[in-house]
């Protein structure tokens, strides 16, 4: 692994935007840099102290999703990747800040909602099954357990939140009048699929992925495009299938590990309100965690 990258600084190319994780830098107009860096998030908050690797592992565990899922395996939907080098659009002296973290992709129309399919009740979905017994106006059936497999994985989509603030779950009947129902339907079934054969890869190298959310965008000839990331702990709820109990939380491989400690700390002798600035990250924290992304990538492709 290259030493930790908190912020990309790169001069060659036009800056785009920012995420919790990702530097986007325009390169032409029609395809985008997109940098991995070890920043992580929590609760929406952004931490000071970044993972060393972490960029890395999730840029290789996207890459080898889309190779499952793209052109080259299943071919279940069009993916953003250009297929060029990232390292070929940077001046020589910022190819460290690129190399085995990045993407050269298609710059695409994003669309504004998120497709998250559950497979497993947990998290928020959890919770409101507690209150509803549905999730995101989705019936489910009654006597679930924290954790219980699904019947069959749902599709509870959520509209994208502006930097720094919640995405809002919302029903499939929302994402009609937001964006139609035609693409609406083809971004459930499409997520839906593509759901249903990762989980089925992964549960071979031992790993249920209990539920992940995917992005789309739209190319100039109005293609429906699975574009960001894919199948990552960052977008993905992993668990050793090994450690798996219905009825209680399995012990993770995405942010959850972090997520606990931070709803443990205190500050001033009170829980930390989930806004910024962050707590600072211990170093027992910063490695357990690089230890849980490093072994979801070992686990998933050896």
């Amino acid at each position: 692994m290259t030493s930790a990258l908190h912020t990309s600084a790169l001069t060659s190319l036009p800056l785009l935007a920012r995420g919790k994780v990702r530097d986007n830098y325009a390169v032409g107009d029609d395809r985008i840099l997109m940098v991995a860096s070890d920043r992580i998030s929590a609760f929406d908050v952004i931490m000071g102290q970044p993972i060393p690797g972490k960029g890395e592992l999730l840029t290789k565990m996207a890459l080898w999703w889309f190779d499952q899922l793209g052109p080259k395996g299943l071919n279940l939907c069009p993916i953003h990747l250009t297929g060029e080098a990232p390292e070929s659009v940077v001046l020589p002296s910022e190819v460290p800040q690129v190399a085995g973290r990045s993407m050269l992709v298609r710059r695409l129309k994003p669309i504004l909602v998120e497709a998250v399919v559950r497979g497993y009740l947990a998290g928020s979905g959890w919770k409101e099954y507690q209150d509803s017994q549905s999730v995101c106006g989705v019936p489910l059936p009654a006597g679930l357990k924290n954790a219980s497999k699904l019947p069959e994985p749902i599709y509870t989509p959520a509209a994208k939140a502006a930097a720094g603030e919640h995405d809002e779950n919302i029903t499939f009947e929302r994402t009609v009048e937001l964006i139609g129902r035609d693409l609406a339907t083809r971004i459930r079934d499409i997520s839906l699929a593509i759901y249903k054969a990762a989980a089925a890869i992964a549960l071979k190298k031992g790993i249920i992925i209990a539920d992940t959310k995917f992005e789309f965008g739209l190319d100039a000839d109005g293609t429906l495009t699975l574009m960001d990331e894919v199948l990552t702990p960052d977008s993905s709820r992993y668990w050793p299938a090994e450690s798996y109990v219905e009825g209680s939380n399995p012990p993770s491989y995405d942010k959850q590990f972090l997520r606990d400690w931070l709803e443990q700390v205190r500050i001033n002798g009170k829980p930390w309100d989930k806004t910024p600035p962050a707590p600072h990250l211990p170093r027992d924290v910063i490695e357990n965690t690089a230890a849980k992304y490093q072994e979801a990538l070992q686990r998933l492709t050896a």
